[in-house]
């Protein structure tokens, strides 16, 4: 494929620059506003009539390779300018948010909630798990009293790890089950699956985070629809959410859904879900870790 960069005071002459130099057959990658014009990135397959590269074009190159990707993960449009110039780590940073999950002994409550399926059981397990191995013995509660079999998966992790687990299904049985926390132990609140879009729902989980005074953890798995997972992202912070966790990387290859749920709610990412395991399953989400996923993900971004 034959790549090559316009630029123009308008769109209509970026355009015929494009149709004079590669014809009818040439494809737009990517259309954006530069001082003085418009810039655009256009393409042209192999059969098409060959011409001589020119220096300005390789230059060109990576950043229509980085386009490329971006489209592949599904990455929002409306992103792609942000993300497509200069070092791809330093433009994630700009671009997103990260951050920590509040795990101080004398932070409130972190309570983690999400669609059912998105993995908050098993973030929940490593959480706690992480706590153990640093010396911590936290509490940790569940309010799923919904789904079968949800307590007893719980309980046999918290049973392993010698922590205490508490089941409280409704505020008034969680405001009994936060007084029986120890000075300093740091509490971990798994809850039932919900979508926030459904205003009953919505009204449960903010009644949740207030009696719990709970820092809400946002679990999103990788690999949804870009545009569902923006609208989820917003849903649950517009219900209180301050962070995000990313489940299922190591079964996702198209990172467009977390991107574009970072992007849309402004939550920060925090943590990214890796593997199986309870104890190493789960590491920081950090501007590098996403940019070594996407380029893993599309060779023409190794050089970007």
């Amino acid at each position: 494929m034959r790549l090559k960069l316009f630029r123009a005071a308008g769109m209509a002459d970026a355009m015929a620059q494009v149709r004079a130099d590669m014809g009818a057959d040439a494809l737009i990658l990517n259309t954006r506003k530069v001082p003085g014009g418009i810039e655009i990135t256009a393409a042209l397959e192999p059969d098409a009539e060959p011409v001589l590269a020119e220096p300005g074009e390789i230059a060109a190159m990576p950043e229509a390779g980085r386009l490329a990707a971006l489209a592949w993960h599904g990455v929002p449009r409306d992103l792609h300018a942000a993300l497509a110039h200069g070092d791809l780590e330093t433009a994630i940073a700009d671009t997103l948010a990260f951050g920590a999950i509040p795990l101080d002994p004398n932070e409130p409550p972190v309570m983690l909630t999400g669609s059912p399926g998105a993995g908050k059981t098993l973030t929940t397990v490593r959480l706690a798990t992480r706590l153990v191995m640093a010396g911590a013995a936290p509490l940790v509660i569940t309010t799923d009293g919904k789904r079968a079999g949800a307590t007893e998966q719980l309980a046999a992790f918290t049973r392993l790890l010698g922590v205490p687990l508490l089941v409280a299904s409704h505020p008034v049985s969680l405001a009994r089950a936060l007084m029986q926390r120890s000075e300093g132990a740091p509490v971990l609140i798994d809850t039932a699956g919900a979508d926030p879009r459904e205003s009953s729902q919505a009204e449960e989980l903010r009644g949740l985070v207030a009696t719990a005074g709970a820092h809400l953890a946002l679990v999103l798995p990788a690999g949804l629809d870009p545009a569902e997972a923006a609208e989820l992202a917003v849903a649950y912070a517009e219900c209180g959410a301050t962070c995000l966790i990313a489940t299922r990387l190591d079964l996702a290859h198209r990172l467009g859904g977390v991107i574009a749920a970072a992007a849309a709610s402004h939550l920060p990412l925090t943590e990214a879900g890796i593997g199986p395991g309870a104890a190493d399953g789960l590491v920081s989400f950090t501007p590098s870790l996403l940019a070594e996923r996407l380029r893993r993900s599309k060779g023409t971004l190794h050089a970007s």
